[in-house]
């Protein structure tokens, strides 16, 4: 008996480890066209949360419904899904006010969830950094500070007559005056991370070193290539938002020389504006880099709405001034081979490449070489024998085309470098009268000869 009880017990054990949450998915389509892309990406969002669909609800309204969003009739249809197959949860495809929320819930007695809350979910369980999770936290009391009332609708009110008055909603306003203190908490906890990251920005400035950061669209791979570039474990998957907190490591480039390569979180189409707000500190790094490797999956059929949603969002953070290389990934899934392009100015601008298989990754290298380059001005250096700290450097921060050596067994370079390594050199301790510096025009089909 005693054997069969624990029996048992670690059987419910094991059940509740792997249990999973059941959802119900609503899609309400608002204008005629195929919006299978749309409620696809809800499918990915909800299973990347750990959840599993039970059912999909799909309707169509010209416009949603002031007290539910989907409608009477679509909200009682709502309530017999949720009996019949036992959903412990329902995620709306849209962004619904508070009241519908409510008015929602209390019509199909279960837990109502819309697209932004389940991000903040999705961003709450990848949050790893502690700048992440003061991020994720803000973002997600903002977003509650308008639903509180739900989770109040069983306190007391002002009633009349003598005996009957009660406290009203006076735990409904401690609740409120808690949360605007924790959120002025974290804002300034997040502008102290936010003046950190300033410090460590002007510190790698003072050793002017190029900043590539990787953007696009969630689960385009961006990850993929941070690891095939750098020989980094970042972790990847199948999965959107499966790298949230920002990642930065030097690559050498060849041709070039040394850059930092940041990786940052994935954009996603109608991308809550609580979070671009709360992820300002961290999408800095992305609006001061030098060059920006738009990551596409060439696969998507919907890439261009994905593009788009990328390019909206690095203009809200004011990265739409800074050069792009788009990355087409993924070319082993199409089977197109590996190719670049080139714009009116003869840089290459679109690179075709397989982060998976590391198919046109030296390409892209060559295209990170030519957009940097072309801040760079060419000089011929002569430095005496005993400068060779400051020619080490010279090869470490600049693009040595051509070396000779001088009869008084010093050294003759023909380098490429942009002018912040110019001061950078100038203000080095080793550099002095006998140092020799001469601008020269373009050196790199004379180095090609």
């Amino acid at each position: 008996m005693c054997g069969t009880t624990c029996a048992r017990i670690c059987r419910t054990f094991v059940d509740d480890l792997t249990h999973k949450d059941r959802a119900i998915l609503v899609h309400q389509r608002q204008r005629r066209g195929d919006e299978s892309e749309s409620v696809a990406e809800l499918q990915l969002l909800v299973e990347s949360a750990g959840a599993e669909i039970c059912e999909l609800m799909v309707g169509q309204r010209s416009s949603p419904d002031p007290a539910t969003y989907i409608g009477k009739g679509k909200a009682q249809e709502l309530r017999e899904m949720v009996s019949r197959c036992g959903a412990d949860f329902i995620v709306v495809n849209h962004d619904i006010s508070p009241v519908q929320e409510r008015n929602l819930e209390r019509t199909v007695d279960c837990r109502v969830l819309d697209r932004t809350s389940l991000i903040l979910d999705i961003f709450a369980q990848r949050a790893a950094s502690h700048e992440g999770k003061l991020q994720v936290e803000l973002a997600q009391l903002r977003h509650l500070s308008t639903r509180l009332v739900r989770g109040w609708t069983h306190l007391e009110r002002q009633k009349g007559g003598i005996g009957l008055r009660g406290p009203g909603e006076t735990q409904l306003e401690t609740d409120r005056r808690l949360i605007g203190r924790r959120i002025k908490t974290l804002k300034r906890r997040l502008e102290r991370v936010s003046s950190q990251r300033g410090l460590r920005r002007k510190s790698r400035h003072k050793v002017p070193i190029p900043t590539v950061s990787l953007a696009g669209y969630t689960n385009a791979g961006k990850s993929s290539l941070f690891n095939q570039l750098t020989g980094s474990d970042v972790f990847i998957a199948d999965q959107l938002f499966a790298t949230l907190d920002p990642t930065m490591r030097r690559l050498e480039v060849p041709g070039f020389g040394p850059v930092v390569l940041s990786d940052t979180v994935g954009f996603i189409r109608d991308l809550p504006h609580s979070l671009v707000k709360a992820f300002h500190s961290t999408l800095e790094e992305v609006a001061n880099a030098d060059l920006l490797l738009h990551v596409v999956d060439i696969g998507n059929s919907d890439r261009r709405e994905c593009m788009h949603q990328v390019e909206r969002v690095l203009a809200d953070i004011g990265a739409d001034e800074i050069p792009v290389v788009v990355v087409y990934n993924k070319i082993d899934v199409v089977g197109t081979a590996p190719r670049y392009e080139c714009n009116a100015q003869g840089l290459p601008d679109k690179v075709w490449l397989s982060a998976q298989t590391g198919a046109g990754v030296d390409l892209l290298g060559h295209a990170i070489s030519l957009q940097l380059g072309r801040y760079r001005r060419s000089y011929r250096i002569r430095l005496p024998a005993r400068q060779g700290r400051l020619r080490a450097q010279l090869f470490q921060r600049g693009n040595v085309l051509r070396e000779q050596i001088d009869a008084q067994g010093g050294w003759i370079l023909d380098v490429e470098m942009s002018e912040a390594t110019s001061n950078w050199m100038h203000r080095q301790r080793e550099f002095d009268k006998s140092c020799v510096v001469e601008s020269l025009p373009d050196l790199r089909e004379a180095a090609g000869a």
